[in-house]
């Protein structure tokens, strides 16, 4: 089992990242932040422990949500961001895991056997990693957390483009294309964007704006599992009422 290493410098979750939220969490972040509250309100996993990958200081959590949990683990390199999340939630009691599901292919199953009885969430994290990732780890992930409760909510794309103003998170059809979710949150022509290599690989149900600056707008793909009983999954709800 390969374990969490520390880190600072990384736009995604160091420094940068913690810079960007000082300047911007209040007031730009906050239409993000509520879409993952609804999100999360609405996946109703019943394990009492919850593993959080990658939550950085918890600038997209809640803490109505974190109480529900008896026990709460997170998985996170950054140090800072540890310290933060703990002042942030001061109620809340956060143990330190080491596990780093992200090693390689044997990483999630690593995760299930160190968690059997947990409820999972990825903050924002494997959209930062799949592309260093073998391609088979999104269905070795899956195949590993079968009877875990599982969630996530990760970077499809980011852009300096803005999107529509107001754009409220939506649902599309299934097998509906990368070209067509764009299409629902940004103007017509031609969209300059880097792509994480996420879409699609991971049952999604909804999808969301997440301006991180007035410069870098990200689209995020919210996904959910839940266990309800021995033998019983079902998808997580998407949170939303319907597309804008």
């Amino acid at each position: 089992m390969s374990a969490l290493r520390s880190h600072l410098w990384h736009a995604s979750g160091g420094l940068v990242y913690h810079w960007r939220a000082l300047r911007y969490r209040r007031r730009l972040w906050q239409p993000f932040a509520a879409q993952v509250a609804r999100w999360l309100a609405d996946w109703q996993p019943a394990q009492e422990e919850l593993v959080i990958v990658g939550p950085s200081a918890g600038y997209t959590l809640d803490a109505g949500f974190l109480a529900r949990f008896a026990r709460v683990t997170i998985l996170e390199p950054d140090p800072i961001a540890r310290s933060l999340l703990r002042r942030r939630f001061a109620g809340i009691h956060f143990e330190k895991g080491r596990v780093d599901c992200f090693s390689g292919m044997d990483g999630p199953r690593a995760l299930s056997q160190a968690y059997p009885r947990a409820a999972i969430l990825f903050a924002n994290s494997i959209g930062q990693q799949l592309e260093r990732l073998d391609p088979g780890w999104p269905a070795a992930l899956q195949a590993a957390l079968q009877g875990h409760s599982w969630a996530s909510y990760h970077d499809v794309t980011a852009t300096a483009q803005a999107p529509r103003q107001n754009a409220a998170a939506q649902c599309f059809a299934s097998g509906a294309s990368l070209e067509e979710v764009l299409a629902g949150f940004w103007p017509g022509g031609e969209l300059v964007l880097h792509d994480h290599g996420s879409f699609g690989v991971l049952p999604a149900q909804a999808y969301a704006i997440w301006s991180i600056t007035p410069q870098q707008h990200h689209l995020v793909e919210w996904s959910s599992i839940t266990v309800v009983g021995p033998s019983s999954i079902m998808p997580g709800n998407s949170g939303i009422s319907g597309r804008s």
